[in-house]
């Protein structure tokens, strides 16, 4: 929001400078982005009259000047603009006057000096050599009744300042200047002095027939026929200067008449050409298949989704956004009909970002725009078309047709005195707060500390006790709330001794040399298809690129997305992980303080590994990365716990090199390569190894538990077994793990593990030989042989019975 400070002080002149002014808004919610003058410094600048004109006797392109700066004595200046004429009032910049700098950067100072030979004693300036705007067409032309000699700065109103104002999507109401002078007005107490307008008398009795087919889209509908209309007319320099101010251009009478009343009260209007309406209008919900040619070119399809008023053969402006090319007024429009209406917030908000476009009007419309005065705004159009656009014998006004279909309803707002207090953290007593209110003018009624507010027509954002508070808090300046330590009773909480945090999870991968990388949660829609099988993602309704328009159901895709990034860059040696949420619609999923119903949003941390197995080195020879390698990364995030891994098919990954993790016999993740398909078509010289794992089973851990610490020596024993080839080793592990469990004679066993592995001369084309080590230890007593022997003969049978496997 951008308006001019003189503007603003002609509606409330509080006893502060600009700065002062500045901070009080920024302070009061109303953050001042930017303070910057109209106009650069420049002096010894006057408005002046061409008296004599004569060309100048050795250049066609110049001409001598006899000019009248309001001293008694005329000045001889040589100019050359090619708009120069006798009468005419323009800006002289006289001897000694320092103009705004150059190219160069250097002020421009005037003397006295020779143009060919001819005495030039100033300068006559233009618009751009001022610094007010880059038009260098001609001199500037001032009005006939500028008064000559006048300082042109004070003329012009020069020492102005433009203020910039960010605000918050809440407070709609201050986006107008009236909006602005309200706030100002509460702040400092000083009375308005708002622009009064009479309603004109009504010369016409014709009215526009106008129908609201959707009341859930208009909810107020107000316009006006008015003919005789000089759509030729200049528009004040008054007004154009206070639309230039606010960030506005000037384009014409009718059109600088109605965004100048949007900028001043905060109601967008519309403007349609009488005599382009086919019959009467309708507002309406567009329909699938029509479409219309807006005022800024584009030509847009419009559906059910998409407010109109269309007249009786075509439809003739977006609803509350803009208005279409067929009824736009131009120079030569005689009738006008004038419009303003009440559109319902939510029958706006996304349309105009749809298009890929945004308006003033649809800007205000969709946070709320004041209901009960449009009428009252609608007079004030209309005085000022009257005024400026051909005089009230000219122009012949119908009637306002108001018609009002459906308001929203103001419900009061209960503030309870105690409550603010207590958040603020300032005793303030009923008389104060009821002070504030009526500064805000809010009404309200007061019975034992509790207030009633009903919120005024033009204030949206006052629906909570909390809204209320924020008013408070605001007005009574937040400078003014003292700074205090808090005060809260503080005590010391012992972490659970079998969770560890996500940050703990980080140390513990980062220590087997993962980097992490953090990535977004929408990713490509192929990656979904590639990485997850995945034909029915959580789709974004708006994405903030198109590449990014469904939610991620696993890591992997970012992280090869991240791989590809850092081979292109020529890093060859990749081990990164991310911790991060995975989104799967689950009907089960009801809404909670961190979710969401129907979606599943559980944290997964990924890993990969690309290249080789270490940096190089003289001490260990070169090899990549392989399936085993990132298995015991795995196990040592989870160690002491002890993993299963099950041969499984992934979409992802390679069908011969992956595996389902299980953990106290539940799976929590997978692993494996990835698939050659995916590697071909993402560019990858060689496989990386991944997994990904549900952060849950990380985060749970087994509380130690004392074992008591064998004094007798340990006894090992290596067993080979022949099996078949398609048998896994975990399915032997299986078994043998089963027999310590049920087996008191297997019970002294601390440890197997497998150490080879063979295939070859000596068994069938389908057999291997596996290889364990069993590691046996009692707590009691020296192990015997016989007991043993007798343990490792339980192995040899259990593995005999459940998969015929033999002694090798």
């Amino acid at each position: 929001m951008q308006f001019s400070e003189n503007w603003l002080r002609t509606m409330v002149d509080p006893n502060m400078t600009s700065d002062e002014l500045s901070h009080l808004l920024t302070m009061s919610g109303l953050e001042v982005e930017e303070v910057e003058p109209v106009a650069p410094p420049f002096t010894n600048v006057v408005v002046a009259e061409i008296r004599e004109i004569a060309k100048h006797p050795d250049a066609d392109r110049l001409n001598i000047c006899q000019v009248d700066v309001g001293t008694g004595t005329l000045l001889n200046i040589v100019c050359g603009a090619p708009n120069v004429r006798v009468g005419m009032r323009v800006p002289c910049a006289m001897a000694g006057a320092v103009l705004p700098p150059g190219a160069d950067g250097k002020p421009f100072e005037i003397k006295v000096g020779k143009l060919r030979g001819v005495e030039s004693q100033g300068m006559l300036c233009s618009a751009r050599e001022l610094k007010l705007s880059e038009d260098h067409g001609g001199l500037m032309d001032l009005p006939s009744d500028a008064p000559v000699g006048q300082n042109f700065r004070d003329y012009y109103e020069l020492n102005d300042l433009k203020f910039t104002i960010k605000l918050t999507p809440n407070k709609a109401d201050c986006l107008s200047v009236l909006g602005v002078a309200r706030e100002v007005s509460a702040l400092t107490g000083t009375p308005m002095q708002l622009p009064t307008t009479k309603a004109l008398p009504v010369t016409l009795t014709e009215r526009l027939p106008v129908k609201v087919s959707a009341p859930d889209l208009c909810g107020r509908f107000c316009g006006r026929v008015i003919r005789g209309v000089n759509a030729k007319a200049p528009t004040p320099e008054w007004m154009k200067q206070r639309l230039e101010r606010s960030g506005q251009r000037p384009i014409s009478a009718l059109v600088d008449i109605s965004n100048y009343v949007m900028l001043e009260l905060g109601r967008p209007s519309h403007v349609f050409d009488l005599d382009k309406i086919h019959g009467g209008l309708d507002v309406r919900w567009g329909k699938a298949g029509e479409s219309l040619k807006l005022l800024n070119g584009n030509t847009v399809a419009v559906d059910e989704w998409i407010g109109v008023i269309s007249d009786d053969k075509e439809i003739e402006s977006l609803a509350g956004i803009m208005g279409g090319d067929s009824t736009a007024v131009t120079l030569d429009t005689q009738n006008i009909y004038l419009e303003a209406a009440f559109w319902w917030p939510n029958a706006i908000q996304g349309r105009a970002r749809r298009f890929n476009f945004s308006t003033d009007a649809a800007y205000r419309f969709e946070r709320g725009v004041d209901f009960e005065s449009i009428v009252e705004h609608i007079e004030r159009i209309s005085a000022l078309i009257v005024e400026i656009c051909g005089g009230s014998e000219q122009v012949k006004l119908g009637p306002v047709d108001d018609q009002i279909v459906n308001l929203p309803q103001r419900l009061p707002v209960k503030l309870r005195t105690a409550r603010a207090q207590k958040v603020i953290g300032v005793p303030l007593t009923d008389v104060m707060i009821a002070d504030i209110f009526k500064r805000l003018n809010l009404p309200f009624t007061l019975l034992d500390g509790e207030f009633l507010v009903t919120p005024p027509s033009y204030r949206f954002d006052i629906e909570i006790e909390e809204d209320l508070i924020e008013e408070i808090a605001r007005v009574y300046g937040f400078e003014n709330i003292p700074t205090l330590p808090p005060v809260a009773a503080n005590s010391m909480l012992i972490a659970p001794e079998n969770q560890r945090s996500l940050f703990a999870v980080r140390r513990l991968i980062a220590d087997q040399d993962y980097q992490e990388v953090v990535n977004y949660s929408f990713v490509e829609e192929a990656w979904e298809k590639d990485f997850a099988g995945n034909d029915k993602p959580v789709r974004l309704l708006n994405p903030i690129a198109s590449q990014m328009s469904v939610m991620r159901t696993n890591l992997l895709g970012s992280l090869i997305s991240n791989t590809r990034y850092n081979l292109n860059r020529k890093i060859n040696r990749i081990r990164i992980f991310e911790i991060g949420a995975i989104y799967k619609t689950d009907d089960t999923v009801q809404d909670g303080p961190l979710e969401v119903a129907g979606y599943q949003q559980s944290k997964h941390l990924a890993g990969l590994a690309y290249g080789p197995v270490a940096d190089e080195q003289w001490g260990l020879a070169t090899r990549n990365v392989d399936f085993f390698d990132v298995k015991a990364d795995v196990e040592a995030l989870f160690s002491p716990k002890v993993l299963r891994f099950v041969k499984s098919q992934h979409v992802a990954l390679h069908p011969g090199r992956s595996a389902d993790i299980e953990c106290d016999g539940h799976v929590i993740g997978f692993i494996g390569e990835l698939h050659p398909r995916l590697q071909q078509k993402y560019d990858l010289p060689l496989a990386p190894v991944v997994f990904e794992l549900d952060s849950a089973a990380l985060q749970s851990v087994h509380v130690p538990v004392y074992q008591e610490i064998s004094k007798f020596q340990a006894v090992t024993r290596d067993l080979a077994l022949v099996v078949k080839q398609t048998l896994s080793v975990q399915d032997l592990l299986d078994v043998f793990y089963t027999e310590v469990a049920a087996n008191p004679v297997c019970k002294m066993v601390q440890a197997i593990v497998l150490f080879d592995e063979y295939r070859g001369k000596g068994l069938e084309f389908d057999e291997k030989s596996l290889a364990f080590r069993f590691s046996l230890q009692d707590t009691q007593a020296t192990l015997q042989d016989d007991i043993v022997e007798a343990a490792m003969a339980a192995f040899t049978q259990a593995a005999g019975a459940k998969f015929s496997a033999k002694l090798r």
